[in-house]
């Protein structure tokens, strides 16, 4: 999933815990076989090239997938969409080049990007492309927390009962506590200030995701581009610093990382305000600078963010 995952857990023993990590691993394998974009023999890459054509039966658990990530993008009204494939090619991102295409090559690629172009169907399980011609379906805003969530039902029916799992650092997810302690302890980088901490959670049985341009972005012309994209606009996101997510499912919090990432602040907070189960903290730079919005999250969070002192 072009990431790095980690698995901590704890067993009644070394080998026993040897054996069930071995078996998470091989189901972040599975997804990855089943949902990358990367492989051409994955379900969701021959979702991709043939679902113009005519509806496609999937399988339940790629049905699944896709049935969540339509869900999200009718809810965020389109923020969230894993039909940005096209633009991540057409800025670069796939081959970590970044280029900036010009207002022409986006028009041409507009009939190729929209989530209302999936048409699913749970009474056949099937899939298929309203705009009747091949997409390119990028898995990338939800795809490792659905691999997440998946290894976490896996851990659980092996009896585990405290483990702690991370892809790539940006969707983790808390199975109870460590032994004796409260929580598994997450700390919120400050996204101006380098090393410095704004925030530590305690989590336990929920997942934790950010959305940040610290890795995958690019410089042209003096200006930074992030891979992050607003599907309406297909253009990169500007103005947003960083998102955290925290939510009971890690295939929610990965998602929900995205759509605050592309909404803007007013329209984030009128979003989220009615999900009481989860959590989200926003750091944003306008033309005064950068700021904080904080979401049935404690505002101690933006007052550490200390965002005068920026």
């Amino acid at each position: 999933m072009g990431t790095e995952f980690t698995v901590d857990l704890y067993a009644k023993d070394e080998p026993t815990a040897t054996q069930i990590a071995e078996e998470a691993f091989e189901e972040i394998d599975r997804l990855e076989a089943l949902l990358s974009n990367y492989q051409p023999t994955s379900e969701l890459a021959r979702i991709s090239r043939e679902a113009g054509n005519g509806p496609i039966t999937t399988d339940p658990e790629t049905f699944a997938f896709l049935t969540r990530s339509q869900y999200w993008s009718r809810e965020s009204n389109g923020a969230f969409d894993i039909t940005v494939g096209p633009l991540l090619r057409a800025w670069g991102f796939y081959f970590h080049g970044g280029r900036v295409p010009t207002d022409a090559e986006l028009s041409a690629l507009r009939s190729q990007v929209g989530w209302q172009n999936i048409v699913l169907d749970a009474s056949t399980r099937t899939v298929q492309f309203r705009n009747h011609q091949p997409m390119d379906l990028d898995p990338g805003s939800i795809g490792k927390g659905f691999a997440v969530d998946r290894v976490v039902a896996l851990l659980r029916a092996q009896g585990i009962t405290s483990a702690f799992l991370s892809a790539g650092g940006s969707t983790l997810y808390a199975i109870g506590t460590p032994p004796g302690e409260p929580g598994w302890p997450v700390n919120i980088p400050d996204p101006v200030t380098p090393g410095k901490i704004i925030d530590t959670v305690l989590l336990q049985d929920e997942s934790l995701s950010t959305g940040a341009c610290t890795e995958k972005f690019f410089i042209k012309d003096g200006h930074r581009y992030c891979h992050i994209f607003n599907p309406l606009t297909m253009r990169p996101v500007e103005g947003m610093l960083q998102t955290t997510v925290i939510d009971p499912s890690a295939t929610d919090s990965d998602a929900l990382s995205t759509v605050a990432f592309v909404l803007d602040p007013a329209a984030t907070r009128a979003f989220f305000e009615p999900l009481r189960s989860t959590r989200v903290l926003l750091f944003t730079k306008g033309a005064t600078g950068p700021s904080c919005l904080a979401i049935h999250w404690p505002n101690e969070a933006c007052r550490a963010f200390e965002p005068s002192n920026k």
